[in-house]
């Protein structure tokens, strides 16, 4: 064997190597060559050459890191932390503007006219922008029943009527107040049970007031309450809620010079907003790049557009990009909220506590526009009779609109509502039969294999466990 005293070096056969892998062989050969250089010669310029092992690497039991028992550390914690999470408030774009949108503040009218031309005089207002310059003036999750911004009727006073970019927030503001809206005021309806009735104002005439509903039926309910010792009814309702996340809508739109329109946006839903996006502004799809940031707090009440098509036709107007970032106050009157509910309950049961039937009437303020009413309202229709056997049920849900704060999407939407409402129902029915709350849940409640209202056939049912569980560490004791 041998090697010439170069700066590269040549790997011949060593035959002590013959049937190691491949690396093995490597590394001895390797090893055999350097024996044979002079160690006062310069070291090899050339590094020599090394295999990746084509063999997959596959985690050896026992080693690799245990994730269940572990501290898991959110990748955006951190920065979160330090403070160094951007928002869009943190985002600014040469040349950028800024939006405000003027909100209509009447319940309901019939707008007149629209005078913008003060506003548009102010010195460091770029653009202004009316309902009657959207494309398609409607959208929404469900119903495309509410406009970008109203330009005929008024339904809720967080309705939006006109947009203004400027160079700073402040003149943007300013300019809102010199928008001169006239209004025809028109009758209002805010009680959802009043909205029902064939003779109250409509919200979106001439169509009835009541836009959806749901029924559930299994077994015979007249014939479970014929059946019954005792019959106790109840009506529950729960309020209107905000989602009162700590950054507020915002959205900056921005076009480029072929005509395509880019939207960073604190919005869930992302395919969603685009395509709504699409339809009002009339753009192809693949014209629209949305990008959606880092959301400072959802709950569900970010699952739509607002203000994005508003600020997109402002930033094409002005040629500009443009931001806009709601306030506090917009945030409890221009954006959704949690349904409020009537509930109507009524459950039969037997002296020991055997519920035999129940009847439950969900009426949904749906506020001025639909936004996730259906959604809302099919998962407390279903989910209305609660975790209790039952063979005899009967639940019905409605959707009214209202001149009031648009509701939609909020955590669990349907569901908390209902959840409230059957519980203080077992509370009341335990009281009137004078049961332990604990014993009466633990009489009726589902089983393995029990079915639902629906026809679903349950598994791995622990509702009792779960009961005695959170019993055991509260410490109730079964009252006999």
């Amino acid at each position: 064997m041998q090697c010439r005293k170069w700066r590269a070096y040549t790997v011949v056969s060593n035959p002590v190597a013959e049937g190691k892998p491949v690396v093995e062989r490597e590394r001895l050969a390797i090893e055999e060559a350097l024996r044979g250089l002079d160690e006062s010669a310069p070291l090899p310029a050339a590094v020599p050459s090394t295999r990746l092992p084509v063999e997959p690497l596959v985690p050896v039991p026992g080693q690799q890191i245990r994730a269940v028992g572990q501290r898991a550390v959110r990748p955006d914690s951190r920065n979160h932390g330090l403070g160094q999470t951007r928002y869009i408030a943190d985002f600014t774009l040469p040349g950028m503007l800024h939006a405000k949108i003027k909100r209509a503040g009447v319940a309901s009218a019939r707008i007149k006219r629209i005078d913008t031309s003060a506003a548009e005089a102010m010195p460091g207002v770029i653009s202004v922008v009316v309902g009657c310059e959207v494309p398609v003036n409607s959208f929404g999750p469900t119903f495309q029943d509410q406009p970008v911004l109203a330009d005929q009727l008024v339904r809720h006073a967080g309705d939006g009527v006109a947009g203004v970019a400027a160079v700073t927030e402040q003149i943007a503001a300013e300019a809102l107040e010199k928008i001169i809206v006239d209004y025809e005021p028109l009758p209002a309806v805010f009680d959802p049970l009043e909205a029902m009735r064939e003779d109250a104002p409509k919200v979106h005439p001439p169509k009835s007031n009541i836009y959806h509903s749901m029924v559930v039926r299994r077994g015979d309910v007249e014939k479970g309450f014929a059946q019954s010792d005792h019959i106790v009814q109840g009506r529950f309702t729960s309020q209107m809620v905000e989602h009162v996340s700590i950054e507020p809508h915002a959205a900056i739109a921005d076009w480029d010079a072929n005509g395509r329109l880019t939207v960073w946006a604190t919005i869930g839903r992302l395919t969603l907003a685009r395509a709504d996006l699409a339809r009002t502004l009339q753009l192809p799809m693949n014209h629209i790049r949305l990008i959606g940031t880092i959301v400072g707090g959802n709950f569900g009440g970010k699952n739509e557009i607002s203000q994005e098509p508003a600020l997109a036709l402002l930033s094409k107007k002005a040629g500009r990009p443009v931001k806009g970032i709601l306030t506090r106050g917009e945030e409890f009157i221009a954006s959704t909220a949690r349904h409020p509910f009537i509930m109507d309950y009524k459950t039969g049961v037997t002296k020991d506590g055997r519920i035999l039937a129940r009847t439950a009437r969900l009426v949904l303020d749906g506020g001025a526009y639909c936004s996730w009413s259906e959604t809302t309202l099919s998962k407390s229709c279903i989910l209305a009779a609660g975790p209790y056997k039952i063979d005899n049920v009967r639940s019905e849900a409605i959707a009214v609109y209202t001149n009031k704060t648009m509701t939609g999407a909020m955590r669990g939407f349907g569901a908390p509502q209902t959840c409230f409402a059957y519980e203080s129902h077992m509370d009341d029915i335990a009281t009137a039969l004078g049961i332990d709350p604990l014993e009466f849940r633990l009489r009726n409640a589902f089983e393995e294999g029990s079915q639902t209202p629906t026809g679903q056939v349950l598994h791995s049912v622990a509702v009792k466990q779960t009961l005695l569980k959170a019993a055991e560490r509260f410490g109730w004791e079964i009252q006999s």
